[in-house]
């Protein structure tokens, strides 16, 4: 069994996550700096969002040189120091790849704009008329170029031109690239919106925004078998593609070993359950029942289809997932506790996204001044243009913004939070002073013990990764509960997603007669596995079984 399938990955913005340089933004040392915190929080794999050469319009992922290490983060030696001084503590470091899009201040792009046949041209994707498909971002995904008198293809920032990926020499580029830094040793690859990179030659268009016609598009699983050949074969490399609005017939064919793609893939349908009618910028709670139905689909799809999960609440897109799904007042540590169990409970590779292993919440920022995001000030302008009440925009703007997550990690009750000693590029949540590293690790009963004491547990129990999936609870308004089962042994997770007392029928004949080992739960003097198991508000227990062999 290959390792990342045991172990759990800590994603890391190294923008927000700590300064040593005493700057405004994070820094390279500064992530050196907590390799002994990360080694003892027991996780095995750092993923960094972009720490390239950017003029930082989609904080990094405008990419501007590919093969440069941007200043604001420190220098190549720097970097290598880096994968030296975590590889001596057991940990690899993982690159964020993003080859739909480059910046447009890239050579590649400078060099394209300069006429129609530059041999750069056709790395990028050009018309004489736009078609109608709109940016992710907002507006046109066409942006007219005086110079050469065309329009390129943007579905991101206009800052963010797309590649064209029937350009045999372009993919040679991407693939050299790849290959530069594994030869710096580095372990692992996580691809950017990997399965927008193919596009219909035609450029066809209906009545929608355009995304059914690129989303895993025609040629998309060619390219990456490609990719597979040219970069990731006979070495060991860990590899997750982000898939925008994908399927999972295409999630089991990305993942499946026989299909020589990627490792694994990060889905985000799961992270929809709150945007009503697909509509992302609208304050409105999420729907439970919605939610363990995707999960359990994906759960049960993917293990079916011998694919692999890589399993997630939170990352640099998403807001904080115990303000999300949880509560960040009265309960936040039960209930940081009860998300953090029941996810660690699923199959797949979890990630682990800074701060979230001590709960951190949204900052609840009242202002439009105080956000930094672009799709945001985006959203922002877009909603109060249409019409839209300004408390009610700022109600979805607090609800949904990316920037929820990009605050900066609480390290401790210092000045900033002990993120810097100047003023960071964007305000800390308000609890800081509170929710912080330093004062959860010297309390065992914090949040920040029991995601320690999850990952070990992914190490110690099989079942954990191997074992099969299935809920128990599909319908339930309250309770999400299923099993793990593999051929020695069973797991069952029981949670309380509400803040009220809820006690749980277990189906009979679910947990066979025997002896069953508490492997987690959430508070003291947790309940006994029982016909009926009354749970407190955001209660979550874990039970393991062992299954004779008869």
């Amino acid at each position: 069994m290959q390792d990342w399938k045991r172990s759990t990955i800590y994603q890391i913005y190294p923008k927000s996550f700590r300064s040593a340089r005493g700057g405004s933004t994070g820094d390279l040392a500064g992530v050196i700096e907590k390799l002994d915190y990360l080694q003892w929080l027991g996780v095995d794999y750092l993923w960094l969002t972009p720490i390239y050469v950017s003029p930082q319009r989609d904080n990094g992922y405008d990419v501007a040189d590919y093969h440069a290490i941007d200043p604001r983060y420190g220098s190549m030696a720097d970097f290598e120091r880096l994968v030296a001084e975590a590889g001596a503590r057991g940990l690899k470091i993982m690159m964020d790849i993003v080859v739909n899009h480059t910046s447009t201040d890239h050579a590649w792009f400078q060099a394209a704009r300069q006429s129609r046949d530059n041999p750069y041209r056709d790395y990028y994707l050009w018309r004489d008329a736009p078609n109608n498909w709109q940016s992710k971002f907002g507006g046109p995904a066409w942006q007219y170029d005086e110079r050469t008198g065309q329009y390129y293809l943007h579905l991101f920032d206009v800052s963010q031109a797309d590649l064209n990926w029937e350009n045999p020499a372009m993919r040679r580029d991407i693939h050299a690239m790849m290959r530069f830094w594994l030869d710096k040793g580095v372990a692992g690859f996580r691809l950017d919106v990997i399965n927008l990179i193919s596009k219909p030659p035609d450029f066809p268009e209906d009545d929608s925004d355009g995304r059914r016609f690129y989303t895993d598009g025609p040629r998309i699983h060619d390219h990456l078998q490609e990719m597979h050949r040219e970069v990731f074969a006979g070495r060991d490399v860990l590899t997750v593609g982000e898939m925008s609005s994908t399927s999972l017939a295409h999630c089991i064919r990305y993942s499946h070993p026989d299909e020589r793609e990627l490792s694994m893939t990060f889905n985000f349908h799961h992270l929809k359950v709150d945007y009503p009618g697909g509509e992302k910028w609208v304050a409105v709670p999420y729907d439970f029942v919605a939610l363990k139905r995707i999960l359990s689909e994906w759960q049960e799809g993917m293990h079916l289809g011998c694919g692999w999960n890589a399993i997630f609440w939170c990352n640099h897109d998403q807001p904080r997932v115990v303000s999300r799904f949880g509560d960040d007042g009265r309960y936040r540590v039960q209930s940081a506790k009860l998300l953090a169990t029941v996810l660690h409970g699923l199959q797949g590779t979890p990630y682990v996204y800074q701060g979230e292993e001590i709960g951190m919440a949204n900052p609840g920022f009242g202002h439009i001044e105080q956000y930094r995001d672009v799709e945001t000030l985006n959203a922002w302008r877009r909603l109060v243009t249409a019409g839209v009440p300004a408390e009610t925009a700022m109600a979805a703007i607090r609800q949904k913004s990316r920037d929820n997550a990009r605050t900066p990690m609480q390290w401790d009750a210092g000045a900033h939070g002990g993120f810097s000693s100047a003023e960071p590029w964007i305000g800390l949540a308000p609890d800081w002073c509170e929710v912080n590293v330093a004062a959860q690790r010297s309390d065992p009963d914090s949040v920040l013990h029991h995601y320690r004491h999850l990952i070990g547990l992914r190490k110690a129990y099989p079942v954990l990764v191997e074992g099969a999936y299935r809920c128990l609870s599909l319908d339930d308004p309250r309770i999400w509960a299923y099993l793990r089962q593999s051929s020695d042994a069973l797991l069952l997770v029981v949670g309380n997603f509400s803040a009220e007392t809820v006690r749980y029928t277990v189906p009979a004949g679910t947990v066979p007669d025997g002896a069953t080992e508490l492997l987690s739960a959430n508070y003291p003097s947790p309940p006994p596995l029982a016909a009926q198991i009354p749970l407190r508000p955001y209660e979550a227990v874990m039970w393991h079984c062992r299954l004779s062999a008869g």
